[in-house]
């Protein structure tokens, strides 16, 4: 099936330069000039890829990244930047962009970037991706298969870092129901918190110069995951409760509720029954989400699952950096294998981008992962900082600082930079990206 890609840009010339080079690729291209013409579009057909130019006539990327959660939230965007705008362009990334690339714009990359979001498709069943074959995981997978059927409330509990919402996507993608939003309440001012989750209309306060759908409108049909919802202040937990109870929202400024089909999945690392007996979470409205619940396990208790889980990881990382698939060390699996991973497997995956980003061979070494040595973490328990944290920040201030010398000997080319350094351009620009390197 031919994917379709809509491109968005008030430069004709680029526009024209995209459209044949995804034409090449073998997509179809529609062409907006503006964020106006680009919702004109999204509301008359599905697409598979969005590229957006930050700079638009009528509004900028952020704006219309928010208009894509609401139009089409599983389509994937990226972002294109002018050469210098990198602040910008993390912020997008932070928004929800999968991607973003420079002008000028070299189609090579172009081609490249395309690739690697296309093999990330936003619509495939992502119970592959719930790896292992620990007993805690094939408990998990059963309880999965019963909860998928029923449109009952699901809580995830789980440390940071396990995959909680992956789970919630496993469980939505099994329901029969789209589209899938998530928010993370511990993210939301609490001043915006009702109208990002009801919506408001125009002119209800300073600067709403035109009604904005919320969450439930967003989710209506679908499922609305709530991830952190031990966060939510208990103002806002009543009017959840309500908007839960009615299955119905009031829009700020609106004069008139209206009515919402939404399945509630919610999520949290915190214990919701011990905040109950704190007084910090509403009793009434625990007994509406945890309906049914689903304890998510630690990497620490299944480790077993982590020379799956690791191979994994890498095979995904390798294509997303469009380098070759890296294999692990014998020594470096056992040294995995007895880490602890207090960050679950978030945190295995981030030792695996680093240990792809700075190995020069297809094979990695206990080296390259940069673990602290176990039994001096033990002696040094006691002290102030913890050695786990103490040693990762110098060796990603030691590599900063490299990068930031090669950046600077290079004139901030940064494929020169990069082949000075000995790694590939997307590794530089993801390591420039994660280090937070202006």
């Amino acid at each position: 099936m031919t994917q379709h890609a809509l491109v968005v840009d008030d430069e004709a010339d680029l526009l024209e330069v995209i459209r044949l080079g995804l034409t090449r690729m073998g997509m179809e291209v529609s062409l907006a000039a503006s964020v106006q013409q680009a919702e004109a579009c999204l509301h008359s057909r599905r697409f598979d890829l969005c590229l957006m130019d930050l700079r638009l006539p009528d509004g900028d990327g952020l704006e219309l990244l928010q208009r894509l959660a609401v139009l089409q939230p599983q389509l994937p965007a990226v972002v294109i930047t002018a050469y210098g705008n990198a602040r910008t362009a993390v912020e997008c990334l932070k928004a929800g962009a999968r991607d973003f690339i420079e002008k000028p714009i070299d189609l090579k990359a172009l081609r490249q970037v395309v690739s690697a979001v296309l093999r990330k498709p936003s619509s495939h069943d992502h119970s592959s991706m719930l790896i292992g074959q620990s007993q805690a995981m094939h408990k998990l997978r059963h309880l999965l298969t019963r909860f998928s059927h029923s449109q009952a409330p699901v809580h995830v509990r789980g440390e940071s870092g396990t995959g909680k919402e992956l789970v919630a996507r496993i469980i939505h993608e099994h329901s029969g129901r789209q589209p899938f939003v998530a928010v993370n309440c511990a993210a939301l001012p609490v001043e915006l918190m009702e109208s990002e989750f009801f919506g408001y209309r125009k002119g209800a306060f300073t600067g709403a110069s035109q009604d904005r759908p919320g969450l439930f409108q967003a989710a209506s049909g679908g499922t609305l995951f709530l991830d952190e919802v031990g966060d939510l202040p208990l103002g806002m937990q009543a009017k959840l409760l309500r908007a839960i109870q009615e299955r119905r929202i009031r829009p700020v400024g609106a004069d008139q509720e209206m009515a919402v089909d939404v399945r509630l999945i919610s999520a949290t690392h915190q214990d919701l029954a011990l905040l109950v007996n704190k007084g910090m979470f509403r009793a009434d409205l625990y007994y509406r989400l945890v309906v049914l619940e689903l304890v998510v396990p630690p990497l620490r208790e299944r480790l077993e699952d982590v020379p799956e889980l690791a191979a994994c990881l890498l095979e995904r990382i390798c294509l997303r950096e469009t380098c070759l698939v890296k294999v692990l060390a014998d020594e470096a699996l056992h040294v995995l294998c007895k880490h602890p991973f207090p960050g679950n497997v978030r945190e295995l995956e981030n030792i695996l981008e680093r240990a792809v980003a700075l190995s020069s061979d297809v094979v990695i070494a206990a080296g390259d992962l940069l673990l602290p040595d176990m039994e001096d973490c033990d002696n040094r328990a006691g002290a102030q900082q913890s050695p786990v944290v103490g040693l990762f920040a110098q060796v990603e201030d030691h590599e900063a600082a490299l990068i930031r010398q090669a950046l600077q000997a290079a004139r901030y080319n940064k494929t020169k930079a990069a082949q000075a350094l000995g790694i590939s351009f997307r590794s530089l620009r993801y390591r420039i990206k994660k280090l937070g390197i202006e």
